[in-house]
């Protein structure tokens, strides 16, 4: 113990400086390296240039993804202060962009109102991106810095006049730190657009050159707009209601409108920032509306005799969608993360300009007020039966193991920790299931046809419905917030099973969106679990092999081949069994790169010619290229790509893009038909095109060309593509075998049921769980609720990926 005690010195203390304690422990600054944090650096950037919008100095901001993965942010605010700072004595943009809990929120006359509140916010981008370029457009000049993962790599430079003014940054995230490299359009194009709505007029641009995709918002109309936009589809009961005003340096502006519907949706801003948890402001909103409409309800004569109740909160907003933005000098957020309010004063703020605002409104809509009160009371009915209904389906469950489903096969233990309940999909899988279990511990329920989507439907409804009335009974935990008690569950493990189909799918995903939204405690309590029955059945008449999926179909097919069959490569080296899976492997990688590129619009045949090259191409090699046609300037890599593409019809030219800072290098293809390409010379830099050059060059080097001789027992059969290659040695993996792929459940027999998919001891299942439960709410709004328009928008953004389709 003395020795150990002895280690423990000054010297053990790691002072970590500047920003490498950010390298060092990012999730303590962007809340998480997955793909939340690789987010959360976009918005850090263009939080700063919303900052400058709120101060009135910025009208437009540009959000570009490139290629290689980078991101550009553009702003035409003030531009970041590039003069020298009295006290560092660097310039102040180099300040802001090194050190922590720098820049100019700190200063109330700089910034009244801001987003960022920990100053942390694109210090931390640059310590977490490979590189980073800014350039200031600033006081008639521009000037431009770069960073290598928070380090300057070069002194401030001025390079040239500007006429405009603003900033821009181009970061491109570390992939060392963040588990997650990608950037999801989809996830950031909803915070780009929910901050158009917040700022009106301020016209926000957003591109993805990967996809060829582009989008501009902007929203004169503000958070009316929103709410307009949110309840379009909808059937509405009256106008918008709105307010904004100014109390206490406090801006306070919400809009709302009952919609025919039953679900709430209430979201929430501070200083443009989502607080998805809510906050003070919350608590202020609800208690006013609750308060106005009780209020207004209790001093009308005519509705007081006609009703003679007082409403809850829950009635008052069912069917209700609001926004509530607050602007405020001095934001306490919970984390870097921002996700909820916690000033105290901002709930009375909020609650008092509220209830004045909907008082008025009230005063001056009689109507419009009535028809609310009617849909608040029509909602405490609803409630008061489900209460009841509820109060039947617990009575049932609990008088005995008699009042249980008559189609529950129940298991023998009592034990809810051992026992099991698997929901199947139809009679015939119920049967196989039922003589294929483990009847000691493993219960099964079969559900006859789609169980209602209760995403579409009122709680006393889903509860009249047959198929999840005898689920609920037979979990036996009841149901609802004031009856749910998971200690009274009778299963902890419920194993949602269905076919391997498009209906069984559709079938899981009804089964989710109730538990998630009746059962969300079951879940985060580990209760929930898919079963992955296997897909296909290969045998023969000496082997029967059960396989989950295609990805294990191949490596199984490539594990029988690579013993069967040898394949001779151009340097005449024999490649068989390990040798021959490692090929094999590099040609899916290669062709995973090829769909990869044919998504992002690049044409296949000049994608295989950009790979199939003899030496990478790197962006810079195109800073050369001082006219749009050959040059002596040209690099030796870009004269031997212009000479290759020649010979297959092809040329290209270079132009340089002043508009962007001086940044953007602009590649353009084109072929003898006139058909173009237009890349960024940053595709050079991009993993798809990086990835698939390494790997054929791996097998040039080490197969001396990309000439192969299939040998078999019965023939050779010489091969110059590697696709093709690909797809001959597969086929040769099928021949001598069977391979039935299952459709459903009911085409295994029990045996096969339990050896696959129930038997403990072989069993592949997932466990369900909520990561983010605020993207699981809006994921399922989307998929499952009443408007039509946003599943559109999913099938259409993802139509390319489809692997399933039921035609």
């Amino acid at each position: 113990m003395e020795n150990q005690n002895q280690a423990y010195t000054a010297d053990s203390i790691t002072v970590l400086e500047g920003l490498a304690a950010v390298r060092k422990r990012p999730a303590m600054y962007i809340g998480s390296t997955d793909i939340r944090g690789l987010h959360h650096l976009v918005y850090e950037v263009v939080d700063n240039s919303i900052d400058e919008a709120m101060a009135g100095y910025c009208t437009k901001i540009s959000v570009n993804l490139h290629l290689d993965n980078s991101c550009t942010v553009r702003d035409n605010g003030r531009g970041i202060p590039v003069d020298i700072h009295p006290k560092e004595g660097r310039p102040a943009l180099e300040i802001v962009l090194t050190k922590l809990h720098a820049g100019g929120k700190f200063d109330s006359n700089s910034y009244k109102v801001s987003g960022g509140l920990h100053g942390v916010g694109v210090s931390c981008v640059n310590a977490l991106s490979i590189n980073l370029e800014v350039s200031v457009r600033r006081d008639g000049k521009k000037y431009r810095q770069t960073y290598s993962r928070g380090v300057p790599q070069e002194d401030l430079q001025c390079i040239g006049d500007s006429e405009g003014h603003g900033t821009t940054i181009r970061f491109t995230p570390d992939e060392e730190i963040f588990e997650v490299s990608q950037f999801d359009y989809d996830i950031l194009r909803k915070r780009l657009e929910e901050l158009a709505y917040l700022n009106k007029g301020l016209i926000i641009e957003f591109s993805d050159e990967r996809s060829g995709t582009s989008e501009t918002f902007c929203y004169e109309g503000g958070i009316i707009q929103f709410v307009k936009n949110l309840n379009s589809g909808e059937g509405v009961i009256h106008s918008i209601i709105n307010g904004e005003v100014n109390s206490s340096n406090v801006i306070v502006d919400f809009a709302l409108q009952y919609n025919c519907g039953f679900k709430e949706n209430v979201l929430t801003f501070a200083n443009n920032i989502r607080t998805k948890e809510g906050g003070t402001h919350l608590v202020g909103f609800k208690t006013a509306l609750t308060r106005a409409i009780n209020g207004y309800l209790k001093n009308n004569q005519e509705l007081n005799k006609k009703y003679k109740m007082t409403l809850s909160g829950d009635d008052v907003r069912e069917g209700l969608t609001a926004i509530v933005s607050v602007k405020l000098p001095d934001p306490q957020f919970e984390g870097q993360t921002k996700t909820k309010l916690g000033n105290s004063e901002i709930s009375g703020i909020v609650a008092g300009l509220v209830y004045d605002q909907l008082n008025t409104w009230f005063e001056e809509n009689p109507k419009d007020i009535k028809l609310i009160i009617d849909k608040a009371v029509d909602a405490a009915r609803a409630r008061d039966a489900a209460r009841k209904a509820r109060e039947l389906v617990r009575r049932k469950g609990a008088l005995s193991d008699n009042a249980l489903p008559g189609k529950l096969a129940d298991c023998q233990s009592k034990d809810p920790a051992e026992s099991e309940l698997y929901i199947v999909e139809g009679d015939s899988a119920g049967g196989s299931a039922k003589q294929g279990r483990n009847p000691s511990n493993q219960a099964i329920l079969p559900l006859r046809g789609k169980i209602l989507n209760v995403e579409r439907t009122r709680f006393d409804k889903m509860l009249n419905n047959k198929e999840i009335k005898a689920l609920i009974t037979a979990m036996g935990a009841g149901i609802g917030e004031d009856d749910l008690d998971l200690t009274k569950l009778r299963y902890h493990k419920i194993v949602i099973m269905t076919d391997a189909d498009v209906d069984g799918a559709h079938i899981r995903t009804l089964l989710l969106t109730f538990f998630f939204r009746q059962y969300q405690k079951l879940i985060e309590s580990g209760y929930l679990y898919i079963a992955q029955p296997p897909l296909y059945r290969v045998h023969n008449s000496k082997m029967e092999r059960f396989i989950k999926n295609d990805k294990i179909l191949n490596e199984f097919l490539l594990n029988k081949v690579s013993k069967e069959v040898k394949i001779r490569s151009e340097n005449g080296e024999i490649l068989q069994e390990q040798s021959l899976i490692m090929l094999l492997s590099s040609i899916d990688v290669i062709n995973n790169r090829l769909h990869d590129a044919e998504l992002a619009g690049i044409n296949r045949k000049l994608f295989l010619e950009f790979i199939n090259h003899s030496e990478q191409i790197m962006p810079d090699d195109f800073k050369g290229c001082k006219i749009h046609n050959a040059c002596e300037e040209d690099s030796p890599a870009l004269l031997k790509l212009r000479s290759s593409l020649k010979e297959k019809g092809y040329d290209f030219k270079v132009n340089f893009d002043d508009s962007e800072d001086d940044q953007r290098i602009w590649v353009i293809f084109e072929n003898t038909d006139k058909l173009r390409i237009k890349l960024g010379a940053e595709f050079f830099n991009s993993r798809m095109y990086i990835q698939a050059w390494k790997q054929l060059n791996d097998i040039k080097l080490s197969c001396g060309g990309l000439k192969f001789t299939i040998l078999t027992k019965d023939n050779e059969r010489e091969i110059n593509d590697i696709f093709e290659l690909q797809n001959a040695v597969l086929d040769e993996a099928r021949k001598g075998i069977n391979i039935q792929r299952y459709k459903g459940l009911g085409e295994m027999n029990p045996e096969q049921l339990w050896v696959t998919t129930m038997n403990p001891e072989n069993r592949t299942m997932l466990q369900v769980n909520i990561e983010d439960a605020e993207a699981a709410n809006e994921i399922f709004e989307q998929l499952m609720g009443d408007r039509v328009e946003p599943r559109r928008e999913f099938i259409e953004r993802n139509a390319l990926s489809v692997s399933d389709l039921d035609i």
